[in-house]
């Protein structure tokens, strides 16, 4: 295993807001999540978060560990837990950072800036090095944050690259240690993995984790190039160098291989390490006509900035040590078209500009898509949270850009991915845990799932299989009303239904458990999810799943249930009324899918409405993507 950013600093939380305010205080205590978003006066917001942030500054960080048991460590590596390239410190910071006032790269991402439960106290647990994440290692610091006693696991790891055929769940380190997290009480968030947007991507999908994609929040970059003839075209990095509107000659990289070094034009033209003649750049702009990691541009030998090209979604701008914006394939065209009318072919590359992306939020197209390919009939991802352009505090130790001869050594950064979405979702967990320290975490996730926010499918085509149940809302999940729960036994009885023997799941629970009920492709319908999901392989199809949900609302209240759904699906719920008489009673209802289907995915959903609590399970039913 290795992280979606080298050299994660694995996250656990430890959460102690119900020590420090009253039930009262916490109601008005979170109200959003990472850095100040726009349009909220911060005079508004109660004096409470900086009265606790000051009272848990000096010991925020309660603990950092380590672990490398094959001590297998690279020349960059530190034998500490100490961060040296800022995912794990951006991480830390957005899931419990303090309040901080004037924060900005530069003068972008302005404002204040806090994490999501800034009077939680964090531990960390580092397991990914220079060489990779091992499996061990990621074992060991589950069982170390479990015995130290953590309420929430923050998991911004992953893959490298995608994994065919798929990892079992009793195969896969983050399957097996947020088994145990699950056992013990504690809910994993995990970053839905950095594919996208392509379906079949995501690579963890077990039900009892939070599995959570990325989405834009309304904030954007725009890094424009000028021409010589006048010509303005806008792309998207995050430039903080000002050329001052001066001139360059641009030049083709195509033009310009390394031949000395083995390279041809066909290798150069992507601007790929070494591949281009550094004495033909200096001084010049370079086109290249592919995208490069920001640590392996560097400083382009001397170039005074690079343009790339690509058939690319410009929703995560990237940060270079020298200036540089991402075009599309269509615009770089007419550039090279510019290039070829003009004997003496110029051009300048502007400062980023910061402007608002009015279309936000909607899920990013890094972020992984399901469906799950292991269970076809559980929905993943499970939720989505902001993901995209998020400031949060960085090591002094890599510069913004991750090239190591930048000098541009920053408190604060805005990086994007699935990992910068995680803590964001682990920190709505810990907030909903302050309220119901009690809840088990599948209740946490299954407040955090029906009362999420729902997306716009016209904005994101593959629907729920980009964003789950919608975009997190910390603040109603405290309050869901009604809570679909699961314990241990019926994850165990789901994996025998799915055909694991009594090793593997064993492997998984680390006891003397044994299937007591047979292989039954039936048994994931009975599985007590907040979500349903259908893959059918015929044209017609019919399906019945049960659910129990408790109250955790009004004592005396009565829910009906609302069906919205296409013309073509016909969707039952007997009985159709729950009425409950206390806190903590439980209710079953059954759910029938009736129908037939003729596009690759169609969305419902069931709501259970008292009047004051709406609670929105996702329904999906599926076949062509298989």
């Amino acid at each position: 295993m290795v992280s979606l950013r080298p050299f994660l600093l694995f996250l656990l939380t430890s959460i102690l807001i119900h020590h420090s305010c009253s039930k009262k205080d916490r109601k008005t205590y979170i109200v959003y999540m990472g850095d100040h978003p726009k349009g909220i006066d911060p005079a508004t917001l109660p004096s409470l978060h900086s009265i606790m942030a000051q009272n848990v500054l000096g010991s925020k960080l309660i603990g950092a560990r380590y672990f490398n048991i094959e001590s297998a460590y690279g020349k960059k590596d530190i034998k500490a837990p100490r961060d040296i390239n800022g995912h794990g410190t951006h991480c830390a910071s957005t899931i419990a950072g303090n309040t901080v006032h004037s924060v900005s790269l530069e003068g972008y991402a302005s404002g204040t800036a806090r994490g999501g439960v800034p009077s939680a106290r964090i531990a960390v647990y580092k397991v990914c090095w220079e060489g990779g994440c091992d499996d061990t290692d990621i074992l060991a610091a589950f069982d170390a944050a479990l015995a130290d006693g953590v309420d929430v696991l923050s998991v911004s790891l992953g893959p490298a690259e995608m994994q065919i055929p798929f990892i079992q769940y009793f195969e896969n380190s983050i399957n097996i240690g947020s088994f145990h997290a699950m056992k013990k009480g504690v809910l994993t968030s995990n970053a839905a993995s950095n594919f996208g947007p392509d379906v079949f991507t995501m690579t963890n999908f077990p039900p009892w984790l939070l599995s959570v994609a990325a989405s834009t929040f309304g904030r954007k970059f725009v890094t424009k190039v000028q021409l010589g003839n006048g010509k303005v075209y806008e792309g998207s990095t995050i430039n903080t160098f000002d050329l001052k509107n001066k001139m360059f000659p641009i030049i083709f990289a195509r033009d310009i291989p390394n031949t000395a070094g083995g390279f041809n034009s066909s290798e150069s033209r992507r601007c790929s390490k070494d591949s281009v003649d550094k004495h033909a750049v200096k001084g010049k702009i370079v086109l290249c006509e592919w995208v490069q990691d920001s640590s392996d541009v560097g400083f382009f030998s001397g170039a005074v900035g690079v343009i790339f090209g690509f058939v690319y979604s410009q929703d995560s701008p990237s940060i270079y040590a020298l200036p540089t914006t991402l075009l599309s394939l269509w615009d770089f065209r007419e550039i090279q078209y510019y290039m070829k009318s003009t004997k003496n072919p110029t051009a300048t590359i502007f400062k980023s500009e910061e402007v608002e992306d009015l279309l936000s939020p909607y899920v990013a197209s890094f972020s992984s898509r399901g469906p799950n390919p292991i269970t076809p009939n559980i929905l993943k991802p499970d939720i989505t949270a902001p993901g995209v352009n998020v400031i949060a505090a960085w090591t002094p130790l890599d510069p913004i850009s991750e090239f190591e001869d930048d000098k541009r050594i920053l408190s604060y950064n805005v990086i994007s991915g699935t990992s910068m979405a995680c803590p964001h979702a682990a920190g709505a967990a810990a907030y909903v845990k302050s309220f119901h320290p009690n809840w088990s975490p599948a209740m946490i996730k299954s407040a955090l799932m029906t009362t999420a926010t729902l997306m716009s499918p016209a904005l994101n085509p593959e629907a729920e299989f980009a964003y789950g149940a919608g975009q997190i809302n910390p603040v109603k999940a405290t309050n869901p009303g009604l809570v679909y729960d699961i314990s241990e036994a019926d994850y165990a009885n789901f994996l025998c239904g799915e055909g694991y023997t009594d090793k593997q799941l064993r492997n998984l629970t680390k006891d003397k458990s044994n299937c007591k009920v047979k292989a039954n492709e039936k048994e994931v319908y009975n599985l007590n999810l907040p979500s349903f999901a259908l893959k059918i392989n015929h044209t017609f199809f019919g399906h019945v799943y049960h659910r129990t949900v408790t109250n955790v609302g009004s004592a005396k209240s009565i829910y009906k249930a609302r069906v919205i759904s296409p013309s073509l699906l016909e969707i039952q719920v007997k009985p159709n009324v729950l009425s409950f008489t206390s806190i903590g009673q439980k209710k079953t209802f059954s759910l029938t899918i009736e129908g037939k289907i003729n596009v690759e995915v169609m969305s419902a959903a069931l709501i259970w409405d008292d009047g004051s609590h709406q609670v929105r399970s996702p329904i999906v039913v599926y076949g062509k993507y298989a």
